[in-house]
């Protein structure tokens, strides 16, 4: 049940954020220099990694421009290190205790993995299921994964 509350609150926060956009059919007034822009971007995944996933999000351009930078800016900060990727990379094959991803990252100390696992929560990419238990939210996989993919694509090593 709590997999279909999340859900339901991602998609929750999603509309109120592209009501506050003006949408995908927003008019622009004639005194914005940046005239709608048409077309859509979006992505979509099935996985079947450490269960089955499956997710597709569609969003206008201007929608996309128009939504708040702030928590965006959060997850790929905590995207932006090496140990928090490596940590995401990891439990993109399933859940790991804590102990498991520390030996996993072996240059680690559990100081330094519970600061970064705070980060990563905080920005709502990883859950905590039980003391010490750790998983990917079902709801991030997808995103997470071409989040990897497109900066690998930015990066040339998709070439």
């Amino acid at each position: 049940m709590s997999d279909v509350a999340d859900r339901l609150a991602a998609l929750e926060a999603r509309v109120a954020a592209l009501e506050a956009a003006g949408g995908p059919d927003a008019s622009v007034s004639a005194s914005d220099p940046h005239p709608p822009t048409g077309g859509a971007v979006g992505y979509s995944g099935e996985v079947h990694l450490a269960g089955d996933v499956s997710w597709s999000m569609t969003y206008s351009p201007d929608g996309v421009l128009g939504l708040p930078p702030e928590r965006s800016v959060e997850v790929l900060a905590a995207l932006g290190h090496p140990v928090r990727f490596a940590i995401v990379r990891a439990l993109l094959r399933g859940p790991m205790s804590a102990t498991a991803l520390q030996e996993s990252l072996d240059a680690t100390s559990a100081g330094r993995l519970y600061h970064h696992l705070k980060a990563l929560t905080g920005a709502r990419i990883v859950d905590q299921q039980a003391r010490g238990d750790y998983r990917l939210a079902p709801r991030t996989v997808v995103p997470a994964l071409v989040l990897m993919m497109a900066s690998a694509d930015i990066a040339g090593e998709l070439r």
